[in-house]
C-alpha cells in the first residue's frame, strides 16, 4: 500500500473512532448513535472487502454459474440465526404466546410484500445493486449510486403515498408467520440450519469454478484490505454484526434513514395523509418524521465512510462516472428499490437477512421473490443499461 493511501484510509478510520467517541460523550445514557456508527463502519468494511453485493452475487450465479459467493449469504443467515435464537431467549424466553421479540423484523406475509419484492428485485437489476450495495459502492467511487439513491428517496415517497390503501386493503389482515411459535427456538434453528445446509449443498454442486486459488497474504493489511474475503469470512462477519446490532441497538437495516428523509420532506409539504394507518406499529426499516440523524443514519454514515477507507487501502477506489443512460436506469431502478423497500418494510439487509435470521417467513418469501425476479431480469438482459 502506498503511503498516501495508508494516510487517507487511516485518517478516515480515526475520524470514525473520534466521531463515535464524541457521540458517546454527548449522551451518557444513550450510546446507540455511537454504537450504530461503529456497527456501520464494521459493516462497510465487511461488505466492501467481501464484495457482499446481493445483486452482483446473484448475477454471477445466474450468468456465469459462479455460485460459491452465494455461500456468503447462506453463512450470514446461519450465523445470524444462531445468534438471534440466543438473543430471543433473553428478550422473550417463551415464544408460544402472542407477543413477538421487540423490534425484530417479523412482518405480515401479504400480496404487497410479494409485489414489493418484485419491484425491489427489478430495481436491483436496473440500477446495478441493492440499496446496501449502492451505499458501499458509493464509497468505492461508483457514482451511478448517486442517481440510484436519489431515485430511492423518490420511491420511498411514493411508498408512503400508496401505503394506506395497501395496508387497509391487504396488509392489516395478512398473517404474521413466526416459526418459533410452532417449533420453539431450538426447533426453528434446527429447521433453518438444515434448509440452509441443503441450499449450500445445491450451490456447491452447481458451481463451475471451484474454490479460488489464493496466494499467501504479504501482510495483515494485505490480508484484510488487499484481497476479496472468502465467503466464510464475509458471511460470518456480516452475520455476527447483525446479531450484535440487534442485541445493542436494533436489527440490521440500511433504509430507515432514507425512509425518514423522504417521509419528513413529504410531511413538511403536506403531501401525506393525516393518518398513516398501522405503519408505526409495523416491524421493519420504517422511517419516522424527524429532522435529526437517526441511529440508522449513523450506521449508514459509518458504512459509506468505512467502505471508502477500505477501498482506498485496498487500491480499489476509483471514481466511475455513469453514462446518461446509466444514470437514467440507475434513477429508475432506484425508484423501484425505494417503493419496494417501503412496501416490504425493508430491503435485502432488513427483510432478507434480519427477517430470515429472526425465523420470520416474510424474510424467506422476500428473498425468494427477489432472487426469482433478478433471474428473470438478468435473463432478459435488463441489467445491461450502464
Amino acid at each position: 500500500m502506498s503511503s498516501k493511501r495508508f494516510i487517507i484510509s487511516a485518517a478516515v478510520f480515526v475520524g470514525i473512532a473520534v466521531g463515535a467517541w464524541v457521540l458517546a460523550r454527548s449522551s451518557e445514557l444513550d450510546k446507540a448513535p455511537a454504537l450504530s456508527l461503529l456497527f456501520g463502519a464494521a459493516l462497510g468494511v465487511a461488505l466492501e472487502c467481501g464484495r457482499f453485493c446481493f445483486f452482483c452475487i446473484f448475477r454471477e450465479s445466474i450468468e456465469e454459474r459462479k455460485t460459491r459467493a452465494l455461500l456468503s449469504i447462506i453463512t450470514a443467515l446461519a450465523v445470524g440465526a444462531i445468534g438471534y435464537s440466543i438473543v430471543f431467549g433473553l428478550y422473550l424466553p417463551s415464544p408460544s404466546g402472542e407477543g413477538l421479540p421487540p423490534l425484530a423484523h417479523i412482518s405480515p406475509v401479504s400480496i404487497p410484500l410479494i409485489v414489493g419484492a418484485v419491484a425491489f428485485g427489478l430495481g436491483m437489476v436496473l440500477s446495478g445493486a441493492c440499496i446496501s450495495g449502492h451505499l458501499y459502492r458509493l464509497g468505492e467511487g461508483w457514482l451511478r449510486s448517486v442517481p440510484a439513491l436519489i431515485g430511492s428517496l423518490i420511491g420511498f415517497g411514493l411508498g408512503f403515498i400508496t401505503w394506506n390503501s395497501l395496508y387497509l386493503g391487504m396488509i392489516s389482515e395478512s398473517p404474521v408467520w413466526w416459526l418459533p411459535r410452532s417449533l420453539g427456538y431450538g426447533g426453528s434453528l434446527a429447521v433453518t440450519l438444515v434448509v440452509l445446509g441443503a441450499l449450500a449443498w445445491v450451490i456447491l454442486k452447481m458451481d463451475r469454478y471451484g474454490p479460488e486459488h489464493r496466494e499467501p497474504a504479504r501482510s495483515v493489511v494485505d490480508a484484510v484490505f488487499g484481497r476479496r474475503w472468502t465467503w466464510l469470512a464475509s458471511g460470518s462477519v456480516v452475520g455476527a454484526i447483525g446479531v450484535l446490532a440487534y442485541l445493542r441497538v436494533s436489527p440490521l437495516g440500511v433504509t430507515s434513514q432514507l425512509s425518514t428523509v423522504s417521509r419528513t420532506f413529504l410531511d413538511g409539504q403536506g403531501l401525506l395523509p393525516e393518518v398513516m394507518h398501522g405503519i408505526d406499529v409495523m416491524k421493519g426499516c420504517i422511517g419516522t418524521v424527524s429532522s435529526a440523524i437517526t441511529n440508522n443514519g449513523w450506521l449508514v454514515i459509518g458504512l459509506v465512510a468505512a467502505s471508502f477507507a477500505s477501498a482506498t487501502a485496498g487500491g480499489r477506489f476509483k471514481v466511475v462516472v455513469p453514462s446518461v443512460r446509466g444514470s437514467a436506469t440507475g434513477l429508475a431502478g432506484g425508484v423501484l428499490l425505494g417503493w419496494g423497500a417501503m412496501t416490504s418494510l425493508g430491503c435485502t439487509v432488513g427483510v432478507l437477512l434480519s427477517g430470515t435470521q429472526s425465523f420470520a417467513l416474510s424474510g424467506v418469501v422476500f428473498g425468494a421473490v427477489v432472487y426469482a425476479t433478478v433471474v428473470g431480469g438478468v435473463k432478459l438482459g435488463l441489467h445491461r443499461g450502464e
